[in-house]
């Protein structure tokens, strides 16, 4: 570790194997935890290579309890976090109303590390079951068209990343490679990230991929579509600007958008949104990051993604299948 930690305060890259190597060391806890601060935080200050990000995925994805679900042809929503916006849980929120649009989803998300509420967080406190379990992960993707999966059960080998990462409580390269890791290998994606950077190294390694995907940069910081102004958005065919009239609304505030305090609160806001109690703003906000992922598994355009959505969301279709989820998860 010491020799890696000189030569990456020097500024150089680690390769792809090297990464790769290094990952597979703190799963088998070669490193104590001051060391493997040491690593995280070098992250911080300057940005991952794509060998990096490569070999870092490479292991985790080697390492984690795999499931089958290439039946559902599911897709993802996952941002990386981090970049300190402090929202309501949109995404969690869209993969709801994208199961209710008929989309099967295979949703992986953790707790909230550099926020305090993330979608595992949320799901817990509405009595949503973790597990690992295959044959329950695809009843819940039969019955409800969705299932959760929380980090944590599918990647034991992070076991002793989690409490450097708590104790830190910034965002590391773990946010990165969260949506990166989905251990049921999805066909379809549908990415946020925190910045422009981080979105082309996504763009240039699901390009390497067999995937439909979509990377999201919102250019006013948002890991996700904020509606607040312009998105960039990388898909299979290219690249595009997204601005709120293409999915045929207007502009919001981002005071409009904003979480709540706790996980309590965020739960009443997740609540009332999923049963169309929501503000118009909060609505059209998880309209179109569901659109988004509709228009990523269809390969239709935004605002056909759009109306799919703002219909699960109107019908009822959405809380539908957080209530039949909900079920399961008691059996």
């Amino acid at each position: 570790m010491k020799t890696v930690l000189n030569r990456l305060i020097k500024h150089e890259q680690l390769s792809k194997e090297e990464a790769r190597e290094m990952i597979i060391n703190i799963a088998d806890g070669k490193y104590n935890n001051s060391q493997i601060a040491s690593f995280l935080t070098v992250y911080m200050m300057r940005s991952i290579g794509l060998d990096e990000l490569e070999g870092f995925r490479s292991a985790l994805l080697e390492l984690c309890i795999a499931v089958d679900l290439k039946e559902f042809e599911t897709i993802d929503l996952c941002g990386t976090g981090g970049d300190g916006k402090d929202t309501f849980n949109i995404s969690t929120l869209s993969s709801f109303v994208t199961a209710g649009a008929g989309i099967k989803v295979a949703k992986h998300g953790n707790y909230g590390v550099s926020s305090g509420c993330g979608s595992s967080n949320v799901l817990e406190h509405l009595e949503v079951h973790f597990s690992n379990n295959e044959d329950f992960l695809k009843r819940c993707i039969d019955q409800a068209g969705i299932c959760v999966l929380h980090a944590p059960l599918f990647h034991p080998a992070m076991k002793n990343v989690a409490p450097v990462r708590r104790d830190l409580g910034v965002k590391t390269f773990f946010n990165i490679l969260g949506p990166l890791v989905n251990p049921s290998f999805p066909k379809n994606q549908l990415t946020g990230v925190f910045n422009l950077e981080l979105a082309r190294l996504y763009h240039y390694l699901f390009q390497k991929t067999n995937q439909k995907f979509t990377v999201l940069y919102a250019l006013e910081g948002y890991d996700e579509i904020s509606l607040t102004g312009s998105t960039k958005a990388f898909r299979n065919h290219g690249e595009q600007i997204l601005t709120p009239a293409d999915f045929g609304v207007k502009a919001i505030s981002p005071s409009e958008i904003t979480g709540g305090e706790n996980v309590a609160s965020s739960a009443e806001i997740f609540m009332n949104i999923i049963q169309n109690k929501g503000t118009k703003a909060q609505t059209n906000v998880v309209c179109a990051n569901a659109g988004m992922a509709i228009a990523t598994a269809l390969q239709s355009t935004p605002q056909d993604g759009f109306e799919k959505a703002k219909e699960s969301l109107l019908s009822g279709k959405a809380f539908e299948a957080l209530k039949k989820l909900q079920k399961l998860s008691k059996q």
